[in-house]
C-alpha cells in the first residue's frame, strides 16, 4: 500500500473506533510484536475484548479513572485499548516510581481500579487492584465498545514535575486519533512499514505516534522493553523494523557505540526525532546507519506541534505546524515575545492552536489558565521564527539564564559542549553570582574511553560561543539525571558550590 488509510469522515475519532476499523480491514495482518509473541489485528482484538470484559466485571465504566503501572509489554499495551473500549480514563504511571510517588498518584487520581503486576503490587498500597495477567483470562462478554465522545478524556498523562503534585494532562480521544492519523502522513509511511518503539508507554509518544500510527496505516508495531544502545540496531534486524522514534540523547548514545562495518546494513529507513541535530551531525548519523531522519516537536499538551514538511530538509529546525491528511489545515503556530508577535529571526515563546490541545490539567484550574489562553496553548518553549513557517528550538522559557545583562539558552550551550569529542553529554544551569543575576555552570560526562580536560572544553566553548555564554563553572560527573522520558532532570542538579567543580572565572 502506498499511502495511509484514511478514516471515514462520518466515524467518531475515538481510539476504539480507530482500532476496530483496522480489524475490519485487515483482521489477519500481523500487528503487534513483543518479545517472542506476535498478534494479528484480530488476535489483539480478542485479547482487548477479554480484558474489557474483566474491567467491566470489576465495576470500571465510562469516565472512571484507572491507574496503570505501564511497563512496555504486550499486556499493558492491550490493557490501554481495553480501557478505551470500556470508556475509562487511563492514568499511566512510571513503573519505576517509588512507593511514595505511587501513593501520591493514587491519592491525586483517586482511581476506581489499579492495574499492576506481582512485582509492583506491594508499592501501590491497599486500594482496589487487579493483576495485569488476570484480566486476560476470561471470555469476552460481547458488549462492544462504550459510547464515548471523541472529545472525552482518554488518558491523564503525568508530566515530569519538579516539586509537589504532578500535572495530569487530560488528553482526549480526538488528540490521540488525530496523532495516529497524522503520523504516517507526516513520515510518508505505508502498510508495509513496521514501526519500532522503545519509548515508555506511560508517555504520549509511543501510544499516540508509534502505536496508533501503525494502526491508522494498517502497518505493524514492535514494542521493546526499553532502549538499549548495544542491541537497538540488532533488534531492528530481528524484527524487520523500518521506522523508529527517538527522543533526547538516544541518537547520540547510538553514535557513541563502537562503529561496525555493517552499521548501515539494517532495515530501518526512517527515524523521527526532536530536537533536531545540526546539519553536519544529522548527515553523519544518517550516513553511518543508513536511515533518514525526520525532525519534529510536540508535547503532552498537544501532539500537534511542528514537523518537517514532505520533501524539505530544514536542518536544525523543528519544521512547520503539523496538519491533518484529511481535515487539512487544523493547526496554527505563532511566536510571541514581550511585546507581541515577533519578527522573522527573533525569539519568543511558541504558541499553538489546534483541536488536539488538552482539556487542561486535572484539578488544577490556575495552572491550566496559565497555559490555555483564548484557544492558544502557551508551550513554555522558546523558538526562533525563521520567517519561512519553520521554527528552531532555543530552550525552555523557564530555564533561560540571565547573565551580564544578556539572556542565554542552556540548550545552545549544551549543544556546543557536546560537540567536543571528549564530552558525551552536558547539562547547563544558572547558579547564584556574587555580581547579581546568574553565572553559568556546566555538568559534563565523558565520552566512552575519554577523559575530560576542563580547560580544553572551556577553550573549545569559547571558540564556538559568545563570551557571556561560556560557562564559568565546570563539574565532571559519572552520569546526569534524566526523567523517565529521557529529558535532563535539571532540578536534581545542585546549584551550590562543590569541591568537585572547577572555577574558570
Amino acid at each position: 500500500m502506498s499511502a495511509a488509510v484514511r478514516s471515514p469522515r462520518n466515524v467518531k475519532r475515538t481510539i476504539s473506533a480507530l482500532f476496530r476499523q483496522a480489524v475490519d480491514d485487515t483482521p489477519e495482518r500481523v500487528w503487534l510484536l513483543v518479545g517472542e509473541r506476535t498478534y494479528s489485528y484480530a488476535q489483539a482484538m480478542d485479547q482487548i475484548e477479554r480484558a474489557a470484559s474483566a474491567l467491566r466485571a470489576a465495576a470500571v465504566g465510562p469516565g472512571d479513572r484507572v491507574l496503570v503501572t505501564a511497563r512496555n509489554t504486550d499486556q499493558y499495551l492491550l490493557t490501554w485499548f481495553a480501557l478505551m473500549e470500556v470508556g475509562a480514563v487511563q492514568v499511566p504511571v512510571n513503573p519505576k516510581s517509588s512507593s511514595a510517588e505511587l501513593a501520591g498518584f493514587v491519592q491525586q487520581a483517586a482511581p476506581t481500579l489499579i492495574v499492576t503486576d506481582e512485582d509492583l503490587a506491594p508499592l501501590v498500597g491497599d486500594g482496589p487492584r487487579v493483576d495485569i495477567g488476570e484480566i486476560f483470562e476470561g471470555a469476552p462478554d460481547g458488549r462492544g465498545p462504550a459510547n464515548v465522545d471523541e472529545r472525552d478524556v482518554a488518558v491523564m498523562i503525568p508530566t515530569s514535575g519538579t516539586t509537589g503534585r504532578s500535572k495530569l494532562v487530560m488528553q482526549t480521544h480526538l488528540a490521540y486519533v488525530m496523532a495516529g492519523e497524522g503520523f504516517p502522513y507526516w513520515l510518508q509511511l505505508t502498510s508495509d512499514d513496521r514501526l519500532m518503539t522503545s519509548l515508555p508507554l506511560f508517555h504520549i509518544n509511543a501510544p499516540a505516534y508509534s502505536t496508533l500510527g501503525s494502526v491508522a496505516v494498517r502497518g505493524s508495531l514492535v514494542v521493546l522493553p526499553a532502549f538499549s544502545a548495544s542491541d537497538f540496531i540488532a533488534a531492528a534486524r530481528r524484527y524487520g523494523a523500518t521506522e523508529f522514534n527517538a527522543i533526547g540523547a538516544m541518537l547520540e548514545i547510538l553514535m557513541r557505540q563502537p562503529p561496525l562495518a555493517d552499521d548501515a546494513d539494517n532495515p530501518i529507513r526512517l527515524c523521527y526525532t526532536g530536537p533536531s541535530p545540526d546539519r553536519e551531525r544529522q548527515l553523519e548519523i544518517e550516513e553511518r546507519f543508513g536511515f533518514e531522519i525526520v525532525c519534529g516537536y510536540a508535547l503532552s499538551e498537544t501532539p500537534y506541534g511542528l514537523v518537517w514538511r514532505h520533501g524539505s530538509r530544514p536542518f536544525g529546525s523543528l519544521g512547520s505546524a503539523r496538519q491533518h491528511p484529511d481535515l487539512g489545515h487544523v493547526n496554527d503556530a505563532r511566536v510571541i515575545g514581550d511585546r507581541g508577535p515577533v519578527a522573522a529571526g527573533e525569539v519568543g515563546e511558541l504558541e499553538l492552536r489546534n483541536p488536539a490541545i488538552m482539556r487542561g490539567y486535572y484539578e488544577m484550574p490556575d495552572e491550566t489558565a496559565e497555559v490555555l489562553v483564548d484557544g492558544w496553548l502557551r508551550t513554555g518553549d522558546l523558538v526562533r521564527d525563521n520567517g519561512d513557517e519553520t521554527f528552531t528550538f532555543v530552550g525552555r522559557k523557564k530555564e533561560v539564564i540571565r547573565r551580564r545583562g544578556e539572556n542565554l539558552s542552556p540548550a545552545e550551550v549544551e549543544a556546543a559542549l557536546e560537540r567536543h569529542p571528549d564530552v558525551a553529554e552536558a547539562a547547563v544551569i544558572g547558579v547564584p553570582s556574587e555580581l547579581s543575576e546568574q553565572d553559568v555552570k556546566a555538568f559534563v560526562t565523558a565520552a566512552p574511553g575519554q577523559t575530560v580536560d576542563v580547560s580544553d572544553v572551556h577553550a573549545f566553548a569559547g571558540r564556538h560561543l559568545a563570551r557571556f555564554k561560556v560557562p564559568r563553572y565546570f563539574e565532571i560527573v559519572d552520569e546526569l539525571p534524566h526523567t523517565p522520558t529521557g529529558r535532563l532532570a535539571k532540578h536534581r542538579l545542585h546549584v551550590e558550590r562543590t569541591r568537585e567543580e572547577v572555577d574558570l572565572g
